[in-house]
């Protein structure tokens, strides 16, 4: 996000532009203001008391938030009252002849425009040398910019000869981002002006593009000579953003539009809209349920159990209840993991420490399309999906650490890497895995090439890892849950409230944004935190024995999942549309844990 704010819409652009073009020439009684120095022979509007700068920078914000609405007489009367000025008249010059397309004057407007830029209150740190060849490049930007302009517009009034001089004679010698020349000289063959506005993605000549280019300009001055464009506008933008930023339960998607919020109230979320309240308890298992797993796609729930079953959920689209869609029967040694394939089509389950097997299941239909198993004696207990959907790679604890195809064709065997669990990074070939050493290492099948990524001191029982691969999300024996910067290499905070021991227990990015963790313990509890703070803004209850896994609805944020080895599956969301006291006095609470 620019601080300038350039680039916001269209048609209040037009109306900013426009209005100060015409606030630049009015004149009022007392004397012209022209947004510059005021005449002072009116005595009744002098100012009453001195402004702080706070003060005077208040006032001209104001003043350009009512000129982009049309309210020019306002801000007259504001400027006289206070002893302001929106802009140097310089500027105000310099935007009149943009405006109307008198480049030759816009030009020279520059060199006033430079001396300004040079004095000492347009930058008051920094050495000497460096903010003069910083100005002087700035002013051969602004001049490349209007050059380019006033070419443009020759071509499309159908000048070729007068654009052709401004290219040749003006704009090459200014020897500035010549790559941009070569382009701009290929406009020369458009046929016609809408050929020439397509190419160049250009809105044509007149109020838009030129407001566009004054956007542009006005980065380049200082905020003494020139506001930046809707300046207003962008502060109480990033304000609402911070505030959203900070809200511990803020779990939308962020709308820059500052209509759809109020100005006039700080913005805070109630946790009675996150998803820490029982709505749903599955019951279908017949045994300790040890994952659960949303699909990419967030429309399906898979659960696996010791029952031997894995349990295939429905989620309605309008009230977000889960209906058991099909049951995928036959894992003899149990289900304690599950990976759903990029696509959605395809589930691979596999067994605790002593299972040897594999099963790829085609979601769609209910059919085996793979069953895995090349010696009794491995140990297939984790698995994780490539990128492209066609291939995946799978291992176990006892050394066997495979590459296989759709049909459970292996290739590549890395012998000896005893794989805690696996996951498969978006650049389509480092395959990170923990193992048995603490540590997770990053493995190239391509080049059979491999590297240390993170150590830890105890034993990794799981990890995630974020949708952008940046961090990795650990459960470790004994200390909880650890978040790890994977490009720097360093442990970035440690969450606190966890029961963690050598239970396999998984926890889980989620949210809008992916801006909250939760995961399961051996307390019975589901624990989340905010990413950024280390104690847990939630606790939630119900569950009777250890919380196994937690799996977020990547496209509901509000929808979440637990599975326990009390039998169940909990589905939590939002407080129920009761009382907000009955809300408060739930059995399945969520507590709050503020910090």
């Amino acid at each position: 996000m620019q601080a300038n704010g350039a680039g916001q819409g269209q048609e209040s652009s037009e109306l900013s532009c426009l209005n100060s073009a015409q606030n630049g020439e009015s004149s009022s009684a007392g004397g012209t203001h022209s947004n510059g120095l005021l005449s002072s022979t009116d005595s009744s509007l002098k100012k009453k008391k001195r402004l702080s700068q706070a003060e005077e920078d208040v006032i001209r914000l104001i003043g350009q938030h009512l000129n982009g609405l049309g309210l020019n007489q306002t801000v007259d009367l504001l400027m006289q009252e206070s002893g302001c000025r929106l802009e140097h008249p310089s500027a105000t010059k310099f935007r009149n002849h943009v405006m109307e397309g008198e480049w030759d004057k816009a030009e020279n407007d520059l060199n006033e425009l430079r001396a300004l830029m040079h004095s000492p209150n347009a930058i008051v740190v920094g050495n000497v040398m460096y903010i003069y060849h910083l100005f002087s490049s700035s002013t051969k930007r602004m001049k490349f910019l209007l050059l380019q302009q006033k070419y443009l517009e020759y071509l499309e009034d159908g000048k070729v000869l007068e654009a052709l001089q401004v290219l040749r004679g003006e704009l090459t010698p200014l020897k500035y981002n010549t790559d941009r020349i070569h382009v701009l000289s290929g406009y020369l063959m458009c046929s016609h002006a809408e050929d020439l506005r397509a190419k160049a993605e250009w809105e044509g000549k007149g109020t838009a593009s030129r407001c566009r280019l004054l956007d542009k300009l006005q980065t380049y001055l200082p905020p003494s000579v020139m506001l930046p464009p809707r300046r207003l506008h962008t502060l109480l933008r990033q304000a609402v953003e911070l505030q959203r930023d900070r809200c511990l339960y803020h779990n939308t998607k962020l709308d820059n539009n500052l209509d759809s919020v109020s100005l006039l109230l700080d913005h805070v979320c109630s946790r009675k809209q996150f998803p820490c309240y029982t709505q749903q308890i599955l019951t279908e298992h017949c045994n300790e349920v040890w994952f659960c797993k949303f699909s990419n796609d967030g429309t399906k729930l898979a659960t696996g159990s010791k029952d031997t079953t894995v349990i295939i959920w429905q989620v309605d689209p309008e009230n977000h209840q889960l209906k058991l869609l099909r049951t995928l029967e036959g894992h003899a040694y149990g289900v304690s993991y599950l990976a759903w394939s990029p696509d959605d089509t395809y589930l691979i389950a596999c067994g605790p420490d002593d299972c040897s097997e594999l099963w790829l299941w085609n979601v769609q239909t209910g059919e085996l399309r793979t069953k895995m198993c090349r010696s009794h004696e491995d140990s297939l207990t984790s698995v994780a999906w490539y990128p492209d959907g066609k291939r995946f790679v799978t291992g176990g604890q006892r050394g066997q650490f495979y590459q296989c195809d759709l049909d459970g064709k292996m290739s590549d065997p890395w012998e000896g890497v005893r794989v805690q669990c696996l996951w498969c990074l978006s650049d389509g070939g480092t395959v990170l895995a923990s193992d048995t050493h603490q540590r997770i290492r990053g493995y190239n099948f391509e080049d059979l090439t491999d590297r240390n990524i993170v150590q830890e001191d105890h034993p990794i029982m799981s990890f995630t890892v974020s949708k952008n691969g940046r961090l990795a999300l650990l459960n470790v024996a004994t200390q909880g849950v650890h978040l790890w910067d994977l490009q720097d290499r360093v442990l970035v905070r440690k969450y606190q409230g966890v029961t963690q021991g050598f239970y396999t227990i998984h926890s889980c990015f989620g949210g809008h944004n992916e801006d909250f963790i939760a995961s399961g313990s051996e307390d019975h509890k589901v624990y989340i935190w905010h990413r950024r703070g280390e104690l847990p803004i939630a606790e939630l209850t119900g569950h009777t024995r250890t919380v196994n896994c937690v799996s977020w609805n990547p496209a509901i944020p509000g929808l979440m999942a637990s599975a326990s080895d009390d039998g169940t599956v909990r589905v939590w969301g939002p407080a129920p549309l009761v009382d907000s006291q009955d809300a408060d006095g739930l059995n399945e609470s969520c507590s709050n844990m503020d910090s």
